[in-house]
Parts: structure tokens; C-alpha cells; sequence
């Protein structure tokens, strides 16, 4: 068993800044991932860091339009926090050698982003995630923060109290990659999770194959509730072959949508007649599609993004990684022709339920980054305001876990925080096939922290020999079955019969995987293991959009529903929560805090 004071699980931008913030508080901490730290997915993120660093621009601007942005459903104590400490922490780490793009005076250069009222967004060219990345882990290696590497984290290690809020986290259980074993892992302070997004319960996406919702999934079934789980952002300009991003930053630089009859539509068909291409994401991703599906497509399937007028010095100056990939997976030249563009499944606004210290209902137990819901994002994510998201909201819960002194978190958490019952009725029965052989959280009374690490090891070690020894089908199929029906039904367009449609589908899903097997024998480098057990994550994750969709009887964002053509505030500014009750999903509501700081944030109609 393997000892440290915190464990972060996860080493992408959120994981980093936690671990280094726990080492600033002088607590022995280690990172566990899946993945070598320079190869996790925040290294994919291109367009910019969101802070009020000039002139003319102020906290207090850049928090209204993140409310904004989020249509009201975000919390004003994770905004209000968020928008005060993104300038620090973005002057940290240019201190830590990250090499923003500059003006001539020497000032970090900022453009403009969709729905930010200024032009915040500093950048490193188009790699921006890359950059941070590789910034941030130089930190880790200067500190000697210790990294097991390729260690798969595969379940948390948490007491089996009745009620979710007096169980603790002691700590994980973690699959040794390259050597087949798995192993404990104690944390005398506590657990972050930062394993990132969820994108691979679609089919269409812009997330890396790495990223199957491992940490919601974990904290869902030990008792950590889900969150908004319905609000999926679908980012308007991915690559129609592959789903590979092409930054927002294009557009924010002056590039220029068009449909297959060369009109510029986000204007002449009025979806923003103030902002066109610059509006929400949420706003550009409707109107391509209704685009293509009004036949005014390319193909049927995508619309143009044109850069061309903004000159080759510039984009080569700004954008040059775009033409790279421009080039490499569709065979365009951006500098001589548009770029192919349509929707595709980018960001999850919704995740593991936590207040702005990061911290869970569970004693011990922390979220951050993507895999986390604060909630900061609300119904719709502004583009720019992810990677200043791992920056302040993983350096807080990283002081927290660590023991430092931090003011006390106005969000509630757990059970307790419930306002009323949730009501959903899903044409088929949610939830685990068999309840009661869910290994869940440790088995008995277990509460001594030994204990509880040592029965979490055992049950994954018999869960892990069951699907080496065992006869079964491939996991793959699986998986397919689920992205399928995921991309279908659970996509931009919403409606009544195809998210039950998802939910049938998803059923059957779950009882085929209780069939999988793994072929492959081996005990070292065995990836058909570790995307057997990624599946069982990503159908709970599936599942839990899917409920919430189904559950939220309106249209507030990312958030389309066909029967329900409007906003409800008076019924709906509440969060959809998920508790797994013993291998049942329990629906319930908590309410939205929209008392912030300096104000109270009113909802007003959101229009671009």
C-alpha cells in the first residue's frame, strides 16, 4: 500500500495545479494517472485563458458574463470566486515561464471570445492547453511531486455509512499498467479527482480516448451525487471527419461562418444579429444545424469557416496549429479555402457535485476541473473559461485537501442541500442490473482506514480476475452501441421520445456488459482491460446525461428540448441532481445561489 497525504487522480491542468497547491501548503502529495501528465487532454485545449487583466475590464464584468453565459443555472459564489482569483493565477503561471502571445509593448495579447463582453482570452498562438500543460508539470518536477505513471485509479476507497454524508474517503485503488497488480493507495488527507471529461460516451467529439468520465463515475457510485448532467456543450467548429477542435479562437480573430449558399447566417437569418459569430456556443451550434438541416448545408453536413481575409501573417502568427490540422484531417488549406465545420460533443458543464473549495459531500473526497461541477458553467461553458477553471478551482481544492485555512463554502453539498423530490419516468428501469452485487463502497463496518483500502483492493482484485478468467463478449461492442445511440438522441436537438429511445438503448448496453470479457490474457500493457472497465464508466455516465435530459422539462442553454420551446425560470432555476442509492439513480433538485458579492444576479433574456 502506497501512502501519501493527498492523492491527486488525474494530471491534466486541474490535477497539476491541485498537486502543486498541496505542496504549497507543504503536504506530501502524489499524482496517480492513467496517462503521462504531457499527454493528457488539456494539452488539446487552443483558444485562451479568460482573466480581467486591462484596462476598462473588471472581475465584476467577466463574472456577469459567465452568469450570463451559463443562462442563470451557474452558482454566484463558484462565478464570484472564479472571476476574482482567474488574474492571479494567470499572472502565476506567465511567472512560471508560460509563453503567452504578446504585444508589442510586451503586454500579453487578449482577443476576443464568444459571449465575453471584452477581450479577455490571453493565448499562446493555438496551443495554448499545450503550453499550460507543459508549464505547469515543469512546476511538478521542480517541486518533486511524485508521479505514478500509467497507474489505471479504478475505484475509491470510501466507508459504507448509510448516509453519503457521513462516509469517508480513504483513499483509491489503483491498476498498475505496466505491471498487471493493483494496489492501495492511502490518503491521510485526502482524494482530488481530476480525471477529466466524458466525451467518449459519444461517438462525435472533440475529448481523447482517454476520456470516459472515470472520476464522475467512481464518486457517483460511492456516494458523491452527479450534477446537471443533462448540460452538454457541443462545440461549433469540429472537424467533420474526426471531431478534432478548431479553436474558437478563429472566430474570435474575425473568421467567418457560411453556409452552402455563401451566406453569412448567423446574421442574415438572425440568430445574432449583435455578435454572429462571436455569439454563446450553445447559439452557433442551433444555427449550423438548423443550417444543415433546412438544407442549407455543404453535403448536409457541415457549413464553411473561412479565415482567408484575415491574411497569412496573421494566421501564421496566431493560427498557424489550425492550418496543421486543417491539412492533416480533412485536406484543406486554410489559407487558400474555408475549413469544413460542424457540431460535435466538447465540454461537460455537469459532473461531480462539489462547493468552491472543491470538496464533496464525502469526508476526504474532492473534485476538480472538468470532471467537477461547482457550479461554475452553469447551462453553457464560455469559451476561454476552462483552463482558468483547473487553475482556480484545482489550486483550492488542492490548499483544502492540504489543511489550509480557507473561508468557509457558501455552496451546500450531499443530501442535506436537497430543496425537493425530483420525478422523472423512464420507459425502462435505470441503474445497475443487479443492485445488490454492486460493490459500490467497502462492504461491513469497515472504517479504520486500512480496513477500508485493503476490502476495496479485494474487490477489485476478484472484479478484475472475473474478466480475465471468464468467457464473455468484447467490451467494444458495448461502447459502440452506446456512442450510437448517445450521438442520436442525446445530441443538440432534444426530444421526448428519442431521449427514452437513449434509454432503452442503454439498458440493453448495461445488460450485454454484464456479458464482457477480456480476450487478452496478459498482465502488462492490457488496454482491452483498461477500456472494459473505462465502458462500465462511460455507461454511467450515459446514463445520467440521459436521465437528466429526460427530467429537465425546458430549454435553458446547452439545453434544447423540442416540447419545451422556452426558458422556465419560475420552475427551473434548480440543479438536476443524481444520487446512486444503493445501484438506483435518485432524482432530486437543489436550488441555484444567485446571491453574488456585490449583487444579486438577475435573469434577464439571453441574446447575442
Amino acid at each position: 500500500m502506497y501512502e501519501h497525504d493527498v492523492i491527486v487522480v488525474g494530471a491534466g491542468g486541474a490535477g497539476l495545479r491541485a498537486a502543486i497547491a498541496a505542496d504549497e501548503e507543504g503536504a506530501d502529495v502524489a499524482l496517480v494517472t492513467k496517462l503521462h501528465p504531457v499527454r493528457s487532454h488539456t494539452g488539446a485545449a487552443e483558444g485562451g485563458i479568460n482573466a480581467a487583466l486591462r484596462d476598462g475590464d473588471s472581475w465584476d464584468l467577466h463574472a456577469y458574463d459567465t452568469m450570463k453565459g451559463s443562462d442563470y443555472l451557474a452558482d454566484a459564489p463558484a462565478v464570484d470566486t472564479f472571476a476574482k482569483s482567474a488574474p492571479e493565477e494567470v499572472i502565476q503561471i506567465e511567472h512560471w515561464g508560460m509563453p503567452f502571445s504578446r504585444e508589442d509593448d510586451g503586454r500579453v495579447s487578449q482577443r476576443p471570445f464568444g459571449g465575453m463582453s471584452f477581450p479577455r482570452t490571453t493565448y499562446a498562438g493555438a496551443e495554448t492547453g499545450h503550453h499550460l500543460l507543459h508549464t505547469m508539470y515543469e512546476q511538478a518536477v521542480k517541486r518533486g511531486i511524485e508521479v505514478y505513471d500509467e497507474w489505471y485509479v479504478t475505484n475509491l476507497a470510501v466507508t459504507d455509512h448509510e448516509d453519503p454524508e457521513d462516509r469517508e474517503c480513504h483513499g483509491c485503488v489503483a491498476y498498475d499498467i505496466k505491471s498487471g497488480e493493483l494496489h492501495g493507495f492511502r490518503a491521510n488527507n485526502g482524494v482530488i479527482l481530476a480525471t477529466g471529461g466524458l466525451g467518449q460516451a459519444f461517438d462525435h467529439t472533440t475529448n481523447a480516448v482517454a476520456n470516459t468520465g472515470d472520476g464522475c463515475a467512481m464518486a457517483y457510485r460511492a456516494g458523491a451525487p452527479m450534477e446537471d448532467m443533462e448540460m452538454i456543450q457541443f462545440h461549433p467548429t469540429t472537424l467533420p471527419s474526426t471531431g478534432v477542435l478548431i479553436s474558437e479562437g478563429v472566430r474570435g480573430e474575425g473568421g467567418i461562418l457560411y453556409n452552402g449558399d455563401e451566406e453569412r447566417f448567423m446574421f442574415e437569418y438572425g440568430y445574432a444579429n449583435n455578435d454572429g459569430e462571436l455569439a454563446s456556443r450553445d447559439v452557433v451550434s442551433r444555427a449550423e444545424l438548423t443550417e444543415i438541416n433546412e438544407g442549407r448545408g455543404i453535403e448536409e453536413e457541415y457549413v464553411d469557416l473561412d479565415m482567408r481575409h484575415l491574411g497569412e501573417d496573421r494566421i501564421l502568427d496566431r493560427l498557424e496549429n489550425i492550418l496543421h490540422l486543417a491539412e492533416d484531417f480533412e485536406g484543406v488549406d486554410g489559407l487558400d479555402e474555408p475549413m469544413p465545420v460542424k457540431p460535435g460533443q466538447h465540454y461537460a458543464m455537469g459532473g461531480v457535485e462539489c462547493d468552491e473549495n472543491g470538496e464533496t459531500c464525502i469526508s476526504g473526497l474532492y473534485a476538480a476541473g472538468e470532471t467537477a461541477c461547482v457550479s461554475l458553467h452553469g447551462a453553457n461553458r464560455l469559451g476561454g473559461n476552462a483552463l482558468p477553471e483547473l487553475l482556480v478551482f484545482g489550486a483550492r481544492a488542492g490548499w483544502h485537501a492540504a489543511g489550509k485555512d480557507m473561508k468557509t463554502a457558501e455552496i451546500g453539498t450531499g443530501p442535506s442541500a436537497k430543496s425537493e423530490d425530483g420525478a422523472v419516468e423512464p420507459p425502462v428501469e435505470p441503474g445497475a442490473i443487479d443492485a445488490s452485487s454492486e460493490d459500490v463502497v467497502a462492504d461491513g463496518a469497515a472504517v479504520e482506514p486500512t480496513a477500508v483500502i485493503e476490502n476495496a483492493v479485494e474487490n477489485e482484485r476478484e472484479r478484475v480476475e472475473t474478466l480475465l478468467e471468464e468467457d464473455g463478449i468484447n467490451h467494444a461492442n458495448v461502447r459502440a452501441d452506446v456512442q450510437e445511440t448517445m450521438t442520436q438522441n442525446v445530441n443538440v436537438f432534444r426530444e421526448e421520445e428519442s431521449l427514452n429511445d437513449a434509454l432503452r438503448d442503454l439498458r440493453e448496453a448495461r445488460k450485454e456488459y454484464e456479458n464482457v470479457a477480456v480476450s487478452d490474457p496478459s498482465r502488462t500493457y492490457n488496454t482491452d482491460l483498461i477500456h472494459t472497465i473505462e465502458t462500465r464508466n462511460i455507461l454511467d455516465v450515459a446514463e445520467a446525461i440521459t436521465l437528466g435530459a429526460l427530467a429537465r422539462e425546458e430549454f435553458r442553454g446547452a439545453h434544447w428540448r423540442a416540447e419545451h420551446q422556452e426558458r422556465k425560470d419560475d420552475e427551473w432555476i434548480k440543479h438536476t441532481m443524481l444520487a446512486w442509492n444503493d445501484g438506483t439513480p435518485e432524482l432530486y433538485y437543489k436550488p441555484v445561489n444567485l446571491e453574488g458579492d456585490e449583487e444579486d444576479y438577475e435573469p434577464k433574456e439571453r441574446s447575442y
